[in-house]
């Protein structure tokens, strides 16, 4: 990204980003930084998406399986995670194709991490209609009582 570009140009191309993969989720996480803190809302959108999550060097699906690792690596991440598995559909990630990168996680970040993660996802799953048909989400999951 030019150096020359103003902190409004970064926002804007940031926001036409964070829109295009997150949806308004997205707007609604800036929105909710309001109150306490504008300038962290701002630098969400501006650097996060303006700078880095629009360079083309990966495409927004490979920048969504990166992100999926290391929220599930970080652990504790869960209210971010569904923001991201959400935007991993919007940017053609196949629920399977989810669940294998939460599953390849377990290898190296831990079982308790990548079960928490396939929770969020089995959540994310369930509200879209995308878990296999005869499949209910049972009141309580084996990933969270594990």
């Amino acid at each position: 990204m030019s150096e020359s570009t103003t902190r409004d140009e970064r926002f804007a191309r940031g926001l036409e980003m964070l829109q295009s993969v997150v949806g308004d989720a997205g707007q609604r996480a800036v929105d909710s930084l309001a109150d306490i803190s504008p300038e962290m809302g701002h630098q969400i959108v501006a650097w996060g998406f303006g700078e880095i999550y629009s360079r083309p060097e990966l495409a927004p699906r490979d920048r969504q399986l990166v992100t999926l690792g290391m929220l599930t690596a970080l652990g504790g991440c869960e209210p971010q995670l569904e923001v991201h598995i959400k935007a991993s559909l919007n940017v053609g990630l196949t629920p399977e194709q989810i669940v294998e990168a939460l599953l390849h996680s377990a290898g190296y970040c831990g079982f308790p991490k990548a079960l928490n993660a396939t929770a969020v996802a089995k959540k994310v799953f369930t509200e879209r209609g995308l878990l296999p048909p005869g499949q209910q989400p049972a009141k309580e999951s084996p990933a969270t009582s594990a």
